[in-house]
């Protein structure tokens, strides 16, 4: 916030200030996320941030070792099929610069600030990593599940400039993301019934290769 000096320590923590950007939720159309990441990209990593590297692999790891309530035959399918992308991603050949990344940049992430001017929010995966990660969940949830009209995501990619589904290896980061938002999924499913439901729709869908026109927002 402009006018205060922080961080600032507060009982030996330190503190930072935020400024609420309107008091209603309103999301932001999705050509503008894409202005705000074209933006972003183009910066330089700050060396005094000391930002990571970013490791999709621990984080599926750290889901795997933590998932309560999963069967044998689940964890198994699940196991090697991370074990199979971790493989593939390895081999990528990204066409990206290397750089900053949002880290989980989708249109939920994008709100109106009250003067009418979108921003980006939840900088918590905040790091260092191919910049095809920042583009590829705006893909799924145009080409997998449907979110998202031809001509709302053809207004990403022209405010972009770069058509990630062009890209030969688009599928591999895209089963990959797809791994890691179902394995975030599966760490509900002996607390939330409604989570145990669609996880179970989501396995099915991805044993078959079937459709996930049905798959629900969590």
């Amino acid at each position: 916030m402009r006018g205060i000096e922080q961080p600032m320590a507060v009982t030996g923590r330190p503190v930072t200030f935020w400024e609420n950007a309107q008091d209603r939720e309103e999301y932001a159309r999705l050509d503008e996320p894409a202005d705000l990441l074209r933006r972003l990209h183009r910066l330089r990593e700050p060396k005094v941030l000391g930002l990571p590297h970013f490791d999709p692999f621990a984080k599926v790891r750290g889901s795997l070792a933590t998932m309560e309530g999963l069967g044998d035959e689940d964890r198994r399918f699940l196991s090697e099929r991370a074990e199979r992308l971790r493989k593939e991603y390895e081999r990528l050949d990204f066409v990206l610069p290397f750089g900053v990344v949002h880290g989980d940049a989708n249109v939920g992430n994008a709100i109106r600030r009250r003067d009418g001017r979108a921003v980006l929010i939840d900088l918590d995966g905040f790091c260092l990593a191919p910049r095809e990660w920042d583009l590829v969940l705006t893909s799924l949830h145009y080409e997998r599940y449907g979110r998202h009209t031809r001509v709302e995501y053809d207004s990403f990619v022209h405010r972009y400039g770069f058509e990630l589904m062009d890209w030969p290896d688009y599928p591999i980061l895209a089963d990959l993301r797809e791994l890691m938002m179902t394995l975030r999924l599966g760490r509900r499913i002996t607390a939330d019934e409604r989570a145990a439901r669609e996880f179970a729709g989501r396995m099915h869908a991805i044993r078959t290769n079937g459709s996930r026109r049905d798959w629900q927002p969590f």
